[in-house]
C-alpha cells in the first residue's frame, strides 16, 4: 500500500467481500477493493478519500426505481367476434409441444415390509417398472427392497412419452428400535427439492431442469382391520408436510366387505383426529367443481383398498391380472373385488397433473421459502467472482466488476 492506496503487486489474492442493503431492501455484494472506506472496521485497511468513496457509492448503488403502476383490470368486450381468429388452436399447440418434450412423473412407495409395494406399482403401470432389469421374469419372486432406490423408465402410450421414476423404499417397522425411521425417506425427498432449487437459481441454467422431485407417495397400510399403528401415524404426520401422501390399504382381499368398509372409516377418522392431511388436501381445491369431486374421493374412496398382482390368469375367455386362491381368481381391475381401478384412475387419469402442480406450487415452494429465509434471503450458494480488475494510475482508483453467480 502506498499513500493509503493498494498497488497491483500488493492486491490480496482473495479480496474481502461485504454485503450491503440496496435501496429496495435487496442485498448488494461489494468487493472490498472497490469500497474500502465504507466499513474500515470490517475490512481492516485504509480506504479511499471521502470524495472517491461517494463517487464509487453513486456508481455501485443503483438509484431507487419507481414502483410499477398497478395494471388496470381488463375490460370485457362482446364475445361475439366478427370472424374466426383461431384462439382455440392454442390447446392443440400446447398438446404438440408437450408431446415432443414428454412428461416426468416420480412416484414413491412407502410402508411396512411384505405389503406388496413393488408389485402394486408394477400393476399400476402394467409393466415391471419396479425393477431395472427388463429380463426379469414374472414368475420370479420380487426380491426384498433393502435401500432407497430410484428406478427410471420411459413408457409410451398413444404417442405420449412419460419418464416414470419409481422410488422404492425399504420396509420399516422391522427393527427393534424404530425411532425416527422416517428420517431417511424425508431426507431423500428434501434432497430432491434442494437439487431442483440449485438448478433453478443457476444463471446458466438448463432449458428444462431435470425434475426428480417426488410427486406422489403411496403409503401402504397393513390390513389389520383394527386401527393404524402409532408408527404409521407418526410416519404420515412427518411425510404429509413435504409430499403428497395417498394412503392405500394393501392386500385388501384378506378382509371381508364389512371389515374393509369399517376399517376405511376408522382410518379416515384417525387421520383427521391426528391432523394428518392426505392428497387431495381440502385447502387446495381451486373451485366448487374441484371441491365436489375431491370431497367425494376423500369421504368415500380414501384410503383405497387395493390388491396388486402382475400375474395373468384366464377368466371367462380373457386374460386378467389377478391373484389365484383356492376359491377362485381375485381380479385386480374388477371393482367388485377391490378398488385398484379407482386408485389407477385417480393417480394417472384424473389427478396426475394436479399432483405435479401441488408438488411444485405448495411443497417445493414451502421448502424453497424456508431455505431462502434460512440464508437471509439469498440462494443456497452465493459465490462472488472478481471478473475484471482495472487499475487507473492517474486517478489512483481501482474499479472492480463483481458478478454474483447463484448456484
Amino acid at each position: 500500500m502506498r499513500d493509503g492506496y493498494w498497488v497491483p503487486s500488493e492486491v490480496p489474492s482473495r479480496p474481502q467481500v461485504c454485503m450491503m442493503l440496496g435501496p429496495e431492501g435487496n442485498r448488494v455484494a461489494l468487493c472490498a477493493l472497490c469500497f474500502p472506506a465504507a466499513h474500515p472496521s470490517l475490512l481492516g485497511f485504509a480506504g479511499l478519500p471521502e470524495a472517491r468513496t461517494d463517487t464509487a457509492m453513486s456508481e455501485l448503488v443503483p438509484e431507487p426505481r419507481p414502483k410499477p403502476a398497478v395494471p388496470m383490470k381488463p375490460v370485457s368486450i362482446n364475445s361475439s367476434l366478427l370472424g374466426y381468429i383461431g384462439i382455440d388452436t392454442i390447446i392443440e399447440q400446447m398438446r404438440k409441444k408437450t408431446m415432443k418434450t414428454g412428461f416426468d412423473f416420480n412416484i414413491m412407495v412407502v410402508g411396512q415390509s411384505g405389503l406388496g409395494k413393488s408389485t402394486l406399482v408394477n400393476t399400476l403401470f402394467k409393466s415391471q417398472v419396479s425393477r431395472k432389469a427388463s429380463s426379469w421374469n414374472r414368475e420370479e419372486k420380487i426380491p426384498k427392497t433393502v435401500e432407497i432406490k430410484a428406478i427410471g423408465h420411459v413408457i409410451e402410450e398413444g404417442g405420449v412419452k412419460m419418464k416414470l421414476t419409481v422410488i422404492d423404499t425399504p420396509g420399516f417397522g422391522d427393527q427393534i428400535n424404530n425411532e425416527n425411521c422416517w428420517e431417511p425417506i424425508e431426507k431423500y425427498i428434501n434432497e430432491q427439492y434442494e437439487k431442483f432449487l440449485k438448478e433453478e437459481v443457476n444463471i446458466a441454467r438448463k432449458k428444462r431442469i431435470p425434475d426428480t422431485r417426488v410427486h406422489c407417495c403411496l403409503y401402504f397400510i397393513s390390513p389389520t382391520g383394527h386401527s393404524l399403528r402409532p408408527l404409521d401415524l407418526e410416519f404420515m404426520k412427518h411425510l404429509s408436510k413435504v409430499v403428497n401422501i395417498i394412503p392405500v390399504i394393501a392386500k385388501a382381499d384378506t378382509m371381508t366387505l364389512e371389515e374393509k368398509s369399517e376399517f376405511k372409516q376408522r382410518v379416515r377418522k384417525e387421520l383427521e383426529v391426528n391432523g394428518i392431511e392426505f392428497y387431495p388436501q381440502k385447502e387446495f381445491d381451486e373451485d366448487l367443481e374441484d371441491k365436489t369431486e375431491n370431497d367425494k374421493i376423500r369421504q368415500e374412496s380414501m384410503p383405497f383398498a387395493v390388491v396388486g398382482s402382475d400375474k395373468e390368469y384366464q377368466v371367462n375367455g380373457k386374460r386378467v391380472l389377478g391373484r389365484k386362491t383356492p376359491w377362485g381368481i381375485i381380479e385386480v381391475e374388477n371393482l367388485n373385488h377391490c378398488e385398484f381401478a379407482l386408485l389407477r384412475d385417480f393417480v394417472i387419469r384424473t389427478h396426475l397433473q394436479d399432483l405435479k402442480e401441488v408438488t411444485h406450487n405448495i411443497h417445493y415452494e414451502t421448502y424453497r421459502a424456508k431455505r431462502l429465509n434460512d440464508n437471509g434471503g439469498l440462494p443456497p450458494a452465493c459465490l462472488i467472482f472478481v471478473e475484471h480488475l482495472v487499475y487507473s494510475v492517474h486517478v489512483h482508483t481501482c474499479v472492480c466488476v463483481c458478478v454474483c453467480v447463484y448456484m
